[in-house]
């Protein structure tokens, strides 16, 4: 793994790079994309190992169901396509012959949320985390730089359940260094401070450390940065601990607000230590636009979020 902090890579890249160095020391990896090629990057896979790359086309429902397959026969499938079609047409498939079962296939999802930008409303996956949170035994990663992407595909491959990894093209500068240990259902804080939390999943996880930066800057405001790379299992004593520790919590993703982190937090907190948990994300459709125009849009840059926490902190103090 090469990757310097501050240089720009995104998930979807590193994860390929990870499958195809962790994957390619294990044999019952195999690879299923349903003509993604060019999105997933699971071509550089297939011409390292070409005998285990497997190419459905247009075809998400058969790639799910023969992945459930492999898997019943010991196989380790690593599944491709975009959010929206991986997680959404073979939904049932996903429930009935992955989790219910409890198998080992790993549904990767690329170009989810606003990050598809160009695409389209129809292809930006908003809803996924929500609808595969919502089946047991799955589980729901989505890491917000490439080194933990490179070292999801370890600790994925140590891990014997369904899971679905959310990944992005966006190139985004790189956050941890190489020593970084990405562990399923763990949180991670990345800045401290005593008034606001920032916890955020993803491409999110940007937004925060610099809206970290510009709220002690202009207002003096003191933010904790936690990245959540699990958004199930959430990591709930790092959730209740920031609860505490800070005296407002508020959640970002790219995603839609129901469902997702903001709800799994939400969750945690009114159990184990009720407070008032702040979601920023969509609440809408998105539109067809260039990653950065649409964030600006929808108030999910910088910006946008800097002004929503400013204006949240007032209310309350």
């Amino acid at each position: 793994m090469h990757y310097s902090q501050g240089q720009d890579v995104s998930t979807a890249k590193a994860f390929i790079e990870g499958l195809i160095k962790y994957g390619g020391q294990n044999k019952k990896v195999v690879v299923l994309d349903a003509d993604s090629i060019q999105f997933s990057g699971s071509d550089r896979f297939e011409k390292n190992y070409p005998d285990r790359h497997f190419n459905f086309g247009n075809a998400d429902v058969n790639m799910v169901t023969t992945a459930a397959g492999m898997a019943h026969r010991g196989k380790i499938p690593f599944t491709f396509s975009k959010g929206i079609f991986v997680t959404g047409r073979p939904w049932e498939q996903i429930r009935n012959s992955i989790c219910y079962p409890n198998l080992n296939v790993k549904l990767v999802g690329t170009g989810a949320g606003l990050v598809a930008g160009t695409d389209g409303p129809l292809f930006q996956a908003l809803e996924d985390i929500a609808i595969m949170r919502a089946i047991p035994n799955m589980k729901v990663i989505c890491p917000a730089d490439a080194v933990e992407a490179y070292y999801a595909v370890d600790e994925c491959l140590k891990d014997f359940s369904p899971t679905y990894i959310r990944l992005s093209q966006l190139d985004m500068p790189v956050i941890y260094n190489q020593d970084h240990q990405f562990r399923i259902g763990y949180g991670d804080i990345l800045t401290f401070g005593e008034d606001i939390c920032l916890m955020a999943t993803g491409t999110m996880v940007h937004v925060a450390l610099d809206v970290s930066k510009r709220l002690e800057k202009d207002s003096g405001l003191r933010a904790m940065v936690v990245n959540m790379p699990t958004i199930k299992p959430i990591d709930e004593k790092l959730v209740t601990d920031c609860a505490k520790k800070t005296r407002m919590m508020v959640t970002l993703e790219d995603h839609v607000i129901w469902g997702g982190l903001g709800s799994a937090v939400a969750e945690v907190t009114s159990e184990q230590f009720p407070v008032r948990v702040h979601k920023i994300g969509m609440k809408s459709f998105g539109e067809t636009g260039q990653p950065q125009e649409l964030y600006k849009k929808y108030a999910l840059d910088v910006e946008g979020v800097y002004s929503k926490v400013l204006d949240w902190w007032k209310e309350k103090h």
